[in-house]
């Protein structure tokens, strides 16, 4: 962390807002010329400091609107038993996040599906069925308010 001075973190705020932007818009409003912000962009992505650049697609109108939270509770929590969890999760194309939590529960995930219908499915047949799964908790989303993946321009 300590190699990164004020306009290597200005970049990555920039980025963080627009990666769209040109290396010539962003240089302007970090205050270096062209080359030396092309420079700090490419050092950045080769520490590891930038993973890669995405788009920010609209999930509602791309029929995905539904979110619900999975509190997951594991019957076993040795290193094999996590490594298998963790192995089948990253398989589950309707699961965008898993996080192993340290709380009552043992992993928090984001789904995304179509609807309840869909999700209930994803549950049932997926979510369920993951290795060392003794029990699930669902809380549904009724509105995101605030997702930094999500900018829709309104207030």
């Amino acid at each position: 962390m300590d190699e990164l001075d004020r306009y290597d973190r200005n970049i990555l705020s920039q980025l963080q807002k627009n990666a769209r932007m040109t290396v010539t818009d962003l240089a302007s409003h970090v205050g270096l010329t062209k080359t030396p912000c092309q420079l700090r962009m490419k050092r950045l992505e080769e520490k590891g400091y930038i993973l890669g650049y995405g788009a920010l697609v609209d999930h509602e109108r791309l029929g995905a609107g539904h979110i619900a939270f999975v509190q997951v509770t594991l019957n076993d929590t040795r290193s094999p038993a996590l490594d298998a969890f963790n192995e089948a999760v990253r398989k589950v194309p309707e699961v965008e996040q898993c996080h192993m939590i340290a709380a009552g529960f043992d992993y928090l995930l984001k789904i995304r599906t179509a609807d309840m219908a869909a999700y209930r499915q994803v549950l049932g047949e997926q979510i369920s069925s993951l290795p060392h799964v003794m029990s699930s908790s669902t809380f549904v989303v009724m509105e995101s308010v605030k997702d930094f993946a999500v900018h829709t321009g309104r207030p």
